[in-house]
């Protein structure tokens, strides 16, 4: 069974269902059935087309559950819109689900999550991290979400900005490596770009270009994690690298600066840097605090703060530091390693020790794991 074939053909099953009539939920329902099924019956007798009889499969499980419940002409009226036998349409769906899970009737943060469980494949856990909040709350707001939308008709599309966040957020957890998704999320925002005339949506496939081109020198051959001072340059993808930094450029020159742009403009500086040392950490904190005016994220905080230990000195990164909640992730990996460019080696090695306990993945807990130790054996 190929799981990722019914991944990738998950969301356009979902969309022909949506568009069908049926309701959010209980289209996602129905597909999970399908997949089921599809699990079952695949091995045995593959079908010529998998997403048409996905479809076929889905709409009629879903209209099974709609007759528990509806009335004989509500059946009926069903019945009447169940897909014709025969291939289905190769049109990619996806984005268009985007969009359809951004809809009105829900907050931005809740369209965001219920986008990212239902189209972009994650775990509430993944969801709950990017969020920044506990598990038990992000289920029950993805469960809110699902109540929300309940036998709302999608006649009204989300809006860019929403679309946008979620994308990101997909990437992320794709570049991560927790859940390969971060090649899918940079073809949606292509498409996207394609279709919309937006500074914003530009930047942001700026964006992932630049992170995206230097994933192969993120990691070492034993799976370990490699920080960007110490990655080997030349592994680099220069031609996605020239990519981004003229969509970007292109971006900036229509004066409509949006924290996509910002957070692009961070990752061109250090694209542009031919080693470490030369990297213009001056221009770097200027950037963050154009970012931190369009957006209050404590992230962007913690990530400006790095920049300014780098730019005026460890101590001064340190000052920005005590600013912000040390309940705040990778806030002890932060002041670990501005410790340890200050000189305080103590410091540092306990501050490594407690930010591997609080890791959330595990190859920053063993990356971490031997800071601390390093720095203990110099102590010996």
């Amino acid at each position: 069974m190929d799981e990722l074939l019914l991944r990738s053909l998950t969301p356009g099953v979902l969309a022909v269902l949506v568009r069908r009539g049926a309701d959010f939920a209980a289209a996602e329902d129905a597909v999970q059935d399908a997949l089921v099924e599809a699990v079952r019956v695949w091995p045995s007798e593959a079908p010529r087309d998998p997403k048409g009889w996905l479809v076929t499969v889905a709409w009629r499980r879903f209209l099974d559950a709609t007759r528990a419940d509806a009335s004989r002409r509500r059946r009926e009226d069903r019945l009447d819109k169940e897909p014709a036998p025969g291939p289905a349409p190769t049109v990619d769906d996806t984005l268009q689900l985007y969009f359809l899970c951004a809809h009105p009737s829900l907050t931005p943060s809740s369209a965001v999550a219920l986008t990212l469980r239902a189209v972009g494949g994650l775990t509430t856990r993944q969801i709950a991290r990017a969020y920044l909040v506990p598990e038990a709350t992000m289920a029950q707001r993805i469960s809110r979400a699902k109540r929300t939308v309940s036998g709302v008709r999608f006649d009204r599309h989300g809006n860019v900005s929403t679309v946008l966040r979620v994308l990101y957020l997909v990437f992320n957890e794709g570049y991560s490596g927790d859940v390969d998704l971060a090649a899918e999320a940079i073809r949606l925002t292509r498409q996207l770009a394609a279709a919309i005339d937006h500074p914003e949506v530009a930047g942001l496939l700026a964006l992932m270009l630049l992170h995206h081109a230097r994933r192969a020198s993120r990691t070492a051959p034993d799976g370990s994690l490699v920080p960007l001072a110490e990655q080997d340059r030349g592994r680099w993808d220069t031609g996605m690298i020239a990519e981004g930094v003229g969509i970007l450029q292109a971006a900036l020159a229509r004066d409509r600066l949006g924290e996509f742009q910002a957070q692009a403009a961070v990752a061109a500086l250090h694209a542009d840097a031919p080693t470490a040392e030369e990297t213009d950490w001056v221009q770097i904190v200027e950037w963050y605090d154009e970012l931190a005016g369009l957006t209050d994220s404590p992230v962007v905080r913690l990530n400006r703060a790095v920049a300014v230990g780098e730019a005026d000195g460890p101590r001064a990164g340190l000052a920005e530091l005590a600013a912000l909640s040390d309940a705040l992730p990778r806030h002890t990996a932060v002041a670990a390693y501005l410790h340890e460019r200050d000189g305080d080696l103590p410091t540092a090695a306990r501050l490594y020790a407690e930010a591997a306990h609080k890791a959330p993945t595990l190859a920053e807990r063993d990356h971490l794991t031997r800071q601390a130790a390093r720095l203990n054996a110099n102590l010996r």
